[in-house]
């Protein structure tokens, strides 16, 4: 495996690095918030069909905060732009970066949540309460085994102090 290059391989000064981590922030975030577009834009039609008057209440909860997750979650995603917006041009790009990926991560946060909303949903209509209970705690597990434990136990480097 390729080794990293440290910023002083890089050549590259604390902004320029900033501006690095920024950008790459910002494509993650892209692909990401495309998905939860795509989520959102399924649950709100959910709504509209002939069969969500049929859903009990346990299944209208569960269809409102997923929901509500959903939205969390674009909020969420959003906000680094909003927050460089806000800031910009008043050099405070590493603020921006370390504060854009805390934003990122609850966002990952809240959309696995949300994911496992529409899994339990979706499943609880089509097959039963129980399928869609054991459903959605497999889907839960699997995100946080996707994002925990095997980001925990992939290979590293030295330890990266960029911001």
């Amino acid at each position: 495996m390729a080794e990293r290059p440290s910023s002083e391989e890089r050549n590259e000064t604390p902004l320029e690095r900033a501006d690095r981590n920024f950008g790459e922030l910002l494509q993650e975030l892209r692909v990401t918030q495309t998905g939860v577009q795509i989520l959102f834009a399924f649950l709100l039609t959910l709504a509209f069909t002939p069969r969500f008057p049929s859903l009990d209440t346990v299944q209208r909860a569960t269809y409102v905060t997923t929901l509500l997750l959903a939205v969390v979650a674009a909020a969420l995603f959003t906000a680094p732009a909003a927050l460089h917006r806000s800031l910009f041009r008043q050099g405070a790009k590493p603020t921006i970066v370390r504060v854009s990926s805390v934003l990122a991560t609850v966002g990952m946060g809240v959309l696995m949540l949300a994911l496992t909303g529409s899994v339990l949903l979706v499943v609880d209509v089509a097959l039963g309460r129980a399928a869609g209970i054991a459903s959605g705690a497999g889907t839960l597990l699997g995100l946080v085994h996707r994002a925990v434990v095997s980001g925990a136990t992939a290979p590293r480097e030295a330890p990266d102090r960029e911001p």
